[in-house]
């Protein structure tokens, strides 16, 4: 076998993986344009609006990740009583992503993030949601419907964005299950939440969050490689992969070493929703048996692929082997 065949070998896996999603849903609405003027009535610009579009965007994101690269997913998490929840539903079971696990609550709103993009500038984003844990019934019927399906599931995926769906109270009775059912567990993970997702296989925070959970400073590679370890020791985790932007990613293995994994996107147009796609890619990997060296790499090739994209994306099977190939694996 070549030195580049390990990939092929993991990619040619992930073609039917089940992934269960569990997070917050959202709608990620883009509206198009172009600014040429300031406006008179204040110092503003003036955007002449060209189309507006609607992609799914958190947890929902992660899910259409899956299916893009070759997987199964099926999604638990809330929508409103809504036009953005009833187009959320359609495009889900559009892509062929299960939507049974959705919980219709009808004392919030779905998620909406509307971002304003003039040519290739993001002018502003304005959110419509209610972070608010919801009532004790709702968080109920999501514990059960996720645990109702992490049997058939290859592995569980919790997309936490801290809109009200990920909280301690969920994650206490789903993660001992999931344990003694043997799954792999990754998290996406948000600060206040991070101690709560013990014993996951791999949580995912950017290097801001590991630095904040872990209140030290992070101003250099040194103090990256004391905050991973501590934070690892602490949650009790297989493995935190530590995304760190243009410096690329940083992973800590329980039983191993750290491992700086070098950035390899050459152009950024659009940072929005490549956490989405390392975890999502990183979670497939992992079910198709990879190792989580490897599932790092490919991870790491998936974001440089979507970070190339304008606005929310997702990156292809296709793309990601042809990053790959490109570089050789790494």
């Amino acid at each position: 076998m070549g030195r580049s065949a390990w990939y092929e070998e993991i990619l040619s896996k992930v073609s039917g993986k089940q992934i269960l999603v569990l997070g917050d849903l959202m709608v990620d609405e883009y509206i198009w344009g172009n600014a040429f003027r300031i406006s008179p009535e204040a110092p503003v610009p003036v955007v002449e609006v060209r189309k507006e579009t609607l992609r799914p965007g958190g947890a929902a994101n992660v899910a259409s990740n899956i299916v893009a690269l070759g997987g199964r997913a099926s999604v638990v998490g809330i929508l409103g009583s809504d036009v953005p929840g009833e187009w959320l539903v359609d495009e889900l079971e559009a892509l062929g992503i299960k939507g049974d696990g959705v919980v219709i609550d009808r004392t919030r709103p779905t998620t909406v993030k509307t971002r304003v993009v003039a040519g290739s500038q993001h002018i502003v984003r304005f959110d419509r949601e209610s972070s608010e844990e919801p009532g004790g019934e709702v968080v109920e019927r999501l514990l059960a419907l996720a645990l109702e399906r992490l049997p058939k599931a290859d592995a569980l995926l919790i997309s936490d964005y801290m809109k009200g769906v990920i909280s301690p109270r969920l994650l206490k009775g789903l993660l001992p299950a999931a344990r003694r059912l043997g799954k792999i567990v990754a998290v996406d993970p948000k600060i206040p939440h991070f101690f709560s997702y013990k014993w996951a296989t791999v949580i995912t925070p950017n290097h801001h969050e590991a630095a904040a959970v872990a209140r030290t400073p992070n101003r250099k590679e040194e103090d990256l490689v004391r905050i991973g370890w501590s934070l690892l020791k602490k949650v009790g985790a297989s493995a935190l992969l530590v995304t760190r932007g243009e410096q690329g990613m940083s992973l800590f293995e329980r039983e191993g070493r750290v491992v700086h994994i070098p950035a390899v996107a050459k152009e950024v147009y659009d940072v929005t929703g490549a956490g989405d796609t390392v975890v999502a890619s990183l979670t497939l990997a992992l079910a198709a048996g990879s190792s989580m060296r490897r599932a790092a790499i490919i991870a790491n090739y998936a974001a440089s692929v979507v970070v190339g994209k304008v606005g929310t994306a997702t990156v292809s099977l296709d793309e990601l082997a042809a990053a790959l190939r490109k570089g050789d694996g790494g």
